[in-house]
């Protein structure tokens, strides 16, 4: 599909340094980059849906969650060597 878009001047450089950077096409990182907002869109959603249902997340049971994130990342790094 083919979409115009009007994005401010600073935004436009940034992402034509980081397509370049990434050794990448400007619409093949922006569809990268819409994709990762959907996805997080997605996730919001679906814990506002829980808790909706469960009640707020507990402080313990959120730095769960943030400890699991730093370790997925971390092993991303390391097997992306």
């Amino acid at each position: 599909m083919k979409l115009a878009v009007t994005v401010d001047s600073d935004v436009h450089a940034k992402v034509l340094d980081a397509a370049e950077a990434e050794g990448t096409s400007v619409s093949a990182w922006i569809t990268a980059a819409a994709r990762r907002a959907l996805l997080v869109r997605d996730g919001l959603a679906a814990v506002r849906e829980w808790e909706a249902e469960h009640g707020p997340l507990t402080p313990a049971e959120l730095e769960a969650a943030r400890t699991r994130l730093e370790r997925s990342k971390s092993r991303r790094k390391h097997s992306s060597r």
